[in-house]
């Protein structure tokens, strides 16, 4: 028997004689018996432990619902949450322009001005002069008015000397209800940024103040201070501040006068 397992290429090692064949097959069926027992006893542990984890969620759910119920009819109650009507409703009251709208559009027209800018680190020389006009129109049913700045000023040239520019510039102004302030946004051909302030207005003095930052060069941010005063309907200045080591100091001033 050896030799014909030998001649059809199977090992020695692997011959089972047939003397041993029925012990062979009570083996492989007392394991079949054991690897059933043992998948049964698997799946009772399992069904178990998904039992279990099935009763702790039903039991979460029902403690849960009572509860989100509970909270839904406190906050309608207590009206925390207000109606998709009531919340669109407060929408559209918000969005109406008021009484602040008004202040801004006193400058709606077209102004001319005269600039004084304190550029020289020498405290006793005297400021640039340079001119311009402005152009102040509402948009938006009054919500916004937008000013477009148009002149001439003289800026450092490249050797050092002073040389003429066209100065543009556009200034965006609202008054935003949410927030309760009066917001302006300012743009011009100096820069590529996007200087965004907020403020308030003061009835008794007749003046505006905004609180901005800006950031003129990379990781130089500066924060600054407008102040608008209105002389009278056809004049206001505008003053510039800048904060230098905690003290503010004017950079600019504007002086507007209506064109008629």
């Amino acid at each position: 028997m050896l030799a014909a397992a030998e001649r059809v290429g199977v090992s020695a090692d692997n011959v089972i004689f047939p003397s041993l064949w029925p012990r062979v097959r009570a083996d492989e069926a007392s394991e079949n018996r054991i690897t059933k027992l043992n998948r049964c006893r698997n799946l009772r542990m399992n069904k178990h432990k998904y039992l279990k984890c099935f009763t702790v969620v039903a039991v979460s759910v029902a403690i849960c619902l009572p509860s989100l119920a509970e909270d839904k009819k406190a906050s309608k109650k207590d009206g925390q949450q207000p109606s998709e009507s009531e919340m669109m409703a407060m929408m559209m009251e918000l969005a109406k322009p008021g009484e602040n709208h008004k202040l801004l559009a006193g400058g709606v027209g077209t102004w001319t001005y005269t600039v004084k800018m304190w550029m020289n680190p020498d405290p006793t020389a005297p400021p640039g002069e340079s001119s311009g006009t402005a152009v102040t129109k509402k948009v938006l049913d009054g919500r916004y008015f937008i000013s477009e700045h148009t002149g001439q000023m003289q800026i450092p040239g490249p050797d050092g000397k002073m040389m003429d520019m066209e100065f543009k510039g556009i200034s965006t102004e609202g008054y935003d209800n949410v927030k309760k302030k009066f917001v302006s946004s300012w743009i011009d051909n100096m820069g590529t940024g996007i200087m965004n302030s907020e403020g308030t207005y003061d009835p008794a003095t007749k003046t505006f103040t905004y609180h901005a930052e800006y950031e003129a060069m990379p990781g130089m941010k500066t924060k600054i201070r407008e102040v608008i005063k209105i002389t009278d309907k056809d004049h206001h200045i505008f003053e510039f501040y800048e904060d230098r080591g905690g003290k503010d100091v004017k950079t600019m001033e504007i002086s507007y006068t209506r064109k008629r």
